[in-house]
Parts: structure tokens; sequence; C-alpha cells
């Protein structure tokens, strides 16, 4: 048996019904983790596809944790946090996979910054082309402009997949589908805020981290596949999700001006709402992309309207 912190890498899995795309990000670690000492946790948010029985008989030595029921990414993380072993905490999303020298570059590189908290690779799409690994911080400039805009107008301030990184980079936050993450930081910042159920919760860390003097870095090096959104789905659910999520880091980071905030992010969707109605009568309604996004701005409303409730 390892000793408190005698391993490298303590990899923690959240699941939530996710058994085949488990088993995949399962077989990656094994497949390219050649060189380091690892454990492997698996949180598993009371799924019902039979994940954790299934994980556990092709990988027996995981250490599981089942929860009775859905705690959400952050809780479930901490869950397993207070449990590791590793120098170093890996957080993978069950949609992601790894290349075979993944780990191995981000860890190099915590290694060699040793005031680095958080580091993160660039995300893949299954055929190759770059994913959005970069997260910056909610802020009243990103809900008045699309991201997308805002990454071409002030590529400096948002980087984006568009640009070829070739050395690491210093970024506001990752994209939580692979982080590694320093055992000595985050005992010293604190886990995971619980407030969230999902979305902005790494955000949320890393600007923790910043405000220690930690480094939140981007390492263009270390590649993962990621099949963006299969664990959590793409519905109104989901969008609801965001929504609070962004409001419960405003409230807790912008007290004075929150108010503020909330009623420019609420216009912002009554004019998306709008939109997407025109462009469901333009269509006369055949549109099923368009049909289907006017329904979950309808349901962002009716959430709204109902007083923003945590539970969906």
């Amino acid at each position: 048996m390892q000793g408190v912190n005698q391993l490298d890498i303590s990899f923690i899995i959240v699941n939530w019904n996710t058994k085949d795309l488990l088993h995949e990000c399962l077989a990656s670690i094994y497949k390219t983790m050649d060189k380091l000492k690892f454990e492997v946790w698996l949180v598993d948010n009371a799924s019902t596809d039979g994940s954790v029985e299934a994980a556990k008989s092709k990988y027996p030595d995981i250490n599981t944790i089942v929860n009775e029921r859905n705690l959400g990414f952050a809780a479930a993380n901490n869950l397993a946090l207070k449990k590791m072993k590793g120098k170093y905490a890996l957080l993978l999303n069950t949609d992601a996979t790894l290349t075979d020298a993944a780990v191995d570059e981000l860890y190099c590189f915590m290694e060699a910054n040793d005031k680095t908290g958080i580091a993160c690779g660039q995300l893949l799409n299954t055929d190759g082309s770059k994913q959005n690994s970069i997260a910056n911080y909610p802020s009243l400039l990103s809900l008045l402009f699309n991201e997308t805009v805002l990454r071409v107008l002030f590529p400096h301030k948002f980087p984006s997949k568009r640009k070829e990184y070739m050395a690491p980079l210093e970024v506001d936050s990752c994209i939580g589908a692979c982080m590694i993450v320093r055992k000595k930081a985050m005992d010293e910042v604190g886990a995971f805020d619980e407030g969230y159920f999902f979305y902005l919760e790494e955000t949320d860390w890393a600007y923790r981290m910043k405000q220690a003097g930690w480094g939140v870095f981007f390492v263009p090096s270390a590649r993962i596949f990621h099949a963006q959104g299969k664990s959590v789905g793409n519905n109104a659910n989901k969008k609801i999700m965001f929504y609070r999520s962004r409001y419960y880091f405003f409230k807790k980071w912008y007290k004075r001006s929150y108010v503020i905030i909330y009623i420019i992010g609420f216009l912002r969707l009554l004019v998306n709402t709008l939109l997407s109605l025109f462009g469901v009568l333009f269509t006369l309604g055949l549109n099923d992309g368009i049909r289907k996004r006017f329904g979950i701005y309808i349901q962002l409303i009716l959430w709204h309207f109902n007083g923003c409730p945590s539970s969906l």
C-alpha cells in the first residue's frame, strides 16, 4: 500500500449513466500510463446502467465511490479529492480519452513549474480538429457579446482554437474535461465549491487559485480527445444548469453589481428568444434546430419567472 501522496497521479472520474464512454475513458488510461505511478477513483452519481459493475469487472483495481443520488460534478469530485494519494489529481470526464503522451506532458509541465496550480491540454474532436480548451472568467463583456466574437476581437484576452499555440500559455481557467491539479495548491485554497452542481466549478476553482498566487496554464502539447457534451446531454436542463452556475459565480464574486448583471443576462435571453421566434415564423416551424432552440429559450424564461430554482 502506497503512503499518502506517494503516487504521481490520482485519476478522478465522475460518472452518471455513461457506461460505454466510461469504458473508453478507462481504457485510454491503462493504455497510455506506463511510466508514472497512479491510481483511479471512479465516483458514480447513482447510475442505473451498470456502469460501476462493468468498470470493476474490467479494471478490478480501481477505487469506487457509489452515491445514492446524483450529487453533481463538484461534490462528487470532492469525495475522491479527500481520499486521493497522488501528488496531482487528474480530473477526467467520461467523454474524454487520452492520447499516448498527454498525461506525461501535463505531469512534466507541473513538475517544472512549481507555482502552477492547474494545467490542461488541447481538447480534440474525434476527427482530430481542435476544440476550445480555455475558459475565461464570466464577465459583463461575455454577457453582452458572444464569446466567439470576443475571441476574434480580443484574441489576447480571449484565446481560442483559431490560433496555433506552440508553448504553454497562462490563462484564466481551463475547460474541465481533462485537467491536472496540484495537491499542495488544493490543500491551500480548498476543493470545489459545492454550490455549483455542474458548469463553472473549475472556473471558480481557477479564480481562487489565481487569488492565492497559483498559476493556471494551457499546455498545447498535451492532446485529449473529447466527445463534447455526451456526458451531460444537450437540452433545456443543460442550459438551466449553466445559467444557474453563472448566476452563482456572479453573486459570489461580483456582489455589488450582481443585480445589474442579472438584468443584462435576462434581457439578452429575451432578445435571443425573440430572434428564435422570428426564425420559427420565417421557416414556418419546419426547421427542427430553430424550433428546438426556441423551445429551450422558453423553458429558460419560465425558469427565471419561477425564481431560478436550484432543482431542475
